[in-house]
C-alpha cells in the first residue's frame, strides 16, 4: 500500500482525481472510452468485500478483506451492481464512449427519488455545481437508488452527486 499521510482526502473529507489515480483506481483511458465501466472511489482500508460477492463478471479482486477493492477493467461491463451494494456510497460507474454526452451511474438515498427525464444539479465530489444533466434510468436496490444521469462530454470523470430542486 502506498504511504497514505500524503493523501489529503481525510482531512479534506473528499478525495481528488489525482488521489485516485495515484492509487490506482481509475481506469486507463483506453478502458474508459470503450463502454460503461465501475470506478470504485473507496480509499481506505477497511473490513469491506460486498462488492465482490455481487459482481456477475467477478471483475473486482481483492487479496485481503482490508486491501482496497481492485477491477480487471476488461472484465467490468458497467452492469451497476457494484454501485447499487455499496455502503460506502464510493461506487460508480462512468460512460464516456459516446460523442454527445457522458453517462454516470451513482448513489441515490434521498427523498422523493429522482425520476427519468428530471433536468438536475451535477456536483462533483466537493459537492460544487458544475453543471446540468438530465436522468435516464433510476432503479433501487435495497432502499438505495441507482441514478443514471446524462452528463455534459466532458464531466463524466468529475459528475458524483445530483441535486434535484422540486418546486
Amino acid at each position: 500500500m502506498k504511504n497514505m499521510s500524503r493523501f489529503e482526502f481525510r482531512r479534506k473529507g473528499y478525495i481528488e482525481i489525482e488521489e485516485l489515480k495515484e492509487l490506482g483506481l481509475i481506469p486507463p483511458s483506453e478502458r474508459l472510452v470503450k463502454g460503461p465501466v465501475a470506478i470504485l472511489e473507496c480509499p481506505e482500508e477497511i473490513p469491506c468485500n460486498i462488492c465482490i460477492a455481487f459482481c456477475p463478471t467477478k471483475a473486482i479482486k481483492m487479496e485481503r478483506i482490508i486491501d482496497l477493492p481492485r477491477i480487471e477493467w476488461d472484465k467490468c461491463t458497467g452492469c451497476g451492481m457494484c454501485v447499487a451494494v455499496c455502503p460506502g456510497l464510493a461506487a460508480f460507474v462512468v460512460d464516456l464512449s459516446k460523442p454527445d454526452a457522458d453517462y454516470v451511474t451513482l448513489p441515490y438515498e434521498l427523498l422523493p427519488p429522482p425520476r427519468k427525464g428530471d433536468r438536475v444539479i451535477l456536483l462533483n465530489r466537493r459537492g460544487e455545481r458544475v453543471g446540468e444533466g438530465e436522468v435516464v434510468r433510476v432503479w433501487e436496490r435495497n432502499k438505495t437508488f441507482i441514478v443514471t444521469v446524462k452528463t455534459p462530454k466532458g464531466l463524466g470523470m468529475e459528475v458524483r452527486s445530483i441535486w434535484i430542486e422540486r418546486k
